[in-house]
């Protein structure tokens, strides 16, 4: 499977640009959007999906265009949207049932037996008799999983999906993408949760006010943040300074004062130590330069 983006822009009606020129190529695995809210993430999730028509620029989906083509394109894709809605007076059973005579499951015992094994990978089947609209926030989030995970699509497309979900459902969801990454699919995971990316992706884009700032792994990532994080114990006044002129990660209380990480361009003190980054300070570092940098 393979997703080609070309040249793609969209503007809004109202003449705002959401997407500026994004080139992509992204084939089979885990790939992760990443990037604030606002970023136009969503945006190119609802491109991607048949959903909005691009202004300019093209996308294939495994050799198919996606404006020629969007009928054959629609049969290989599952979709989580960001605003998941469903039908209120459906129990959970039901709408996951319809969920999976739409993706093309027609042979009803074969349906029904889908039903019940996604609802127990997604935990909900202690519910399943629960009207859908009576379940709690994150039961629902689950739910909107179960539905774009049934028909087994060639490929996922998950817009914020962890939203809501507490650490227990989050690591479920996450070890539930790793399982079907291993077969011949695409899952593209959008969101502004680093923890979501770090752990799963086997490459990235990141997006900031419409235009892809960096497209690789998430180790290439760490790797132009070393020598920008730090480890500083410090006083509530050198705290506050630090604070205007750094981006802080973590603020531990300490005997001394406050014990933080930081990232930037310049060692902050002769005191700071150098630390060894992760994916969240590679994404603040990368922001915050793209903030500082008009020419972005």
């Amino acid at each position: 499977m393979e997703i080609k983006i070309n040249d793609l822009s969209k503007v809004y009606p109202n003449g705002k640009k959401a997407l500026s020129d994004i080139n992509l190529r992204i084939e089979n695995g885990m790939f992760g959007l990443l990037g604030p809210n606002g970023a136009g993430k969503s945006t190119l999730m609802r491109i991607l999906v048949t959903l909005m028509t691009p202004s300019h620029g093209s996308v294939s989906v495994n050799g198919y265009d996606l404006i020629n083509n969007r009928g054959d394109i629609r049969k290989m894709l599952g979709y989580l949207p960001q605003d998941f809605r469903f039908f209120t007076k459906l129990k959970t059973w039901e709408f996951l049932d319809y969920a999976a005579s739409l993706s093309g499951i027609s042979n009803k015992k074969m349906r029904l037996a889908k039903v019940d094994e996604w609802l127990e990978k997604v935990g909900l089947f202690d519910v399943r008799e629960r009207n859908a609209n009576k379940l709690s926030g994150g039961m629902k989030r689950r739910l909107g999983i179960a539905q774009a995970l049934i028909g087994e699509p060639q490929i996922i497309v998950v817009d914020e999906p962890t939203t809501g979900l507490d650490p227990e459902e989050r690591i479920r969801f996450r070890n539930i993408l790793s399982e079907l990454s291993q077969k011949d699919v695409i899952i593209m995971l959008s969101t502004h949760i680093v923890g979501d990316i770090s752990s799963i992706c086997q490459n990235l884009a990141l997006l900031n006010n419409g235009k892809v700032g960096f497209n690789g792994s998430p180790e290439e990532l760490i790797s132009t943040t070393r020598g920008h994080v730090w480890q500083i114990t410090t006083s509530g006044m050198e705290y506050e300074t630090l604070k205007e002129n750094y981006a802080v990660i973590s603020t531990i209380p300490a005997e001394e004062g406050w014990e933080i990480q930081l990232v930037g361009d310049n060692l902050p003190t002769i005191d700071a130590i150098p630390i060894e980054p992760n994916l969240e300070h590679a994404y603040v570092y990368f922001m915050e330069y793209l903030t500082n940098h008009s020419n972005y």
